[in-house]
């Protein structure tokens, strides 16, 4: 049976994640630090990890991201300069 994620890629929201974050002026760090407020225990090196997508997210974590950065769940699997 094959995998669901069979590539070089473990998600598909870190392009987006980099660019909301960049768009809000956020370190990595910060958007880590604002996460941990929410619970949601993500550290900086994991969201290097997500926005080069070599980390998968989990749907707690997904919803976290959305909050964070402002948007829906869904914005977040839009591709850069889509849906403007």
């Amino acid at each position: 049976m094959a995998r669901i994620i069979d590539g070089e890629h473990r998600n598909m929201i870190g392009d987006r994640v980099r660019q909301l974050r960049m768009e809000r002026g956020l370190s990595q760090q910060k958007l880590s630090d604002r996460l941990e407020v929410l619970a949601i225990y993500i550290c900086r090196g994991s969201i290097s990890r997500i926005e080069d997508r070599q980390r998968t997210v989990t749907d707690i974590e997904l919803y976290g991201l959305a909050q964070v950065l402002g948007v829906s769940i869904e914005a977040l699997f839009e591709l850069p300069g889509e849906g403007r």
